[in-house]
């Protein structure tokens, strides 16, 4: 008996290294999915010529050939729609999504952002979290909302701010574990293990979760 692979749809606006991290999981047995759609906004961007090197349908919308913001993102769901994909994974995707489009995705979208959620929503994460002196930072994987990078936080990964770090040696640093964080979490939904429970829970093999899992020696634990 063949078991259905999980379908997941990604979006990307730059270099795809997230993306490339996912395809690595994927090859090596660790990550049981089939990669139906690759998206961007960026003509030139990195992930779509990964996806193409590894032989995953691709898809580019210029947001300027639409009337509206709103318009881009009722027909990038669409073809979203049309691929087939179970799940919908933003990986370093750098647009704010329209409500009414994403709607439909509630509890099948899930976004990897460079902070430890809440903290530091939106851009330049590493710079504030220098900033504001944070002896730690880390990466965050949440169910999508409607409210930018704020729907209910999955799983975590801490590192330590070190003296003397700068934005771009962080952001590096923090990179290693971003690539083991997100296919951590998109295993546990593949194998079914992973919900959200509305409005707003995360839930691990049916029990809803009091914090973020967090990633300890590349694994998941409570």
């Amino acid at each position: 008996m063949t078991t259905q692979r999980l379908r997941v749809a990604v979006l990307a606006s730059g270099r795809g290294s997230n993306l490339q991290a996912l395809i690595v999981a994927r090859d090596a047995g660790q990550l049981p999915v089939e990669f139906v759609l690759v998206g961007s906004d960026k003509a030139d961007a990195g992930a779509l010529q990964l996806a193409k090197d590894a032989c995953i349908p691709t898809l580019t919308l210029n947001p300027k050939e639409f009337a509206s913001r709103r318009d881009f993102d009722i027909e990038l769901f669409r073809q979203l729609d049309a691929s087939g994909a179970d799940v919908l994974v933003l990986a370093g995707f750098m647009r704010i999504i329209d409500g009414e489009a994403l709607k439909p995705w509630v509890g099948r979208m899930i976004n990897i952002h460079p902070s430890l959620l809440p903290k530091y929503r939106g851009l330049h994460t590493h710079r504030r979290a220098l900033e504001a002196g944070d002896v730690e930072h880390g990466a965050s994987v949440h169910y999508v909302t409607a409210e930018l990078d704020g729907g209910p936080v999955i799983a975590q990964a801490t590192i330590d701010v070190r003296p003397g770090d700068d934005e771009l040696q962080l952001a590096q640093r923090l990179l290693t574990f971003e690539h083991q964080l997100l296919p951590a979490v998109l295993r546990l939904i593949a194998e079914g293990r992973l919900s959200l429970l509305p409005p707003d829970r995360v839930a691990l093999d049916g029990q809803p979760q009091d914090a973020p899992l967090q990633l300890r020696n590349g694994r998941l634990v409570d």
